[in-house]
């Protein structure tokens, strides 16, 4: 039964070990986060979360009309 969730990656448990501690740490570790391909879970929940700005981008921007004939000043 070796069906896990897959998440055995060795660089996760030593970024959540460890709080970032100031602004270039706290990129790095976000940067470390967004880009790590053996975790699923992380991939999960980046591509949920890319997909929700998008619906809200979508949804938000949906009374732009792009083709109207802008005003002359």
């Amino acid at each position: 039964s070796g069906s896990g969730s897959g998440s055995g990656s060795g660089s996760g448990s030593a970024a959540v070990a460890a709080p970032p501690r100031g602004l270039r740490a706290w990129l790095r570790s976000a940067f470390r986060f967004a880009t790590d391909r053996n975790d699923f879970r992380r991939n999960l929940l980046v591509n949920l979360g890319l997909f929700a700005a998008g619906v809200w981008v979508a949804r938000n921007l949906t009374d732009i009309d792009l083709m109207a004939p802008q005003p002359v000043p």
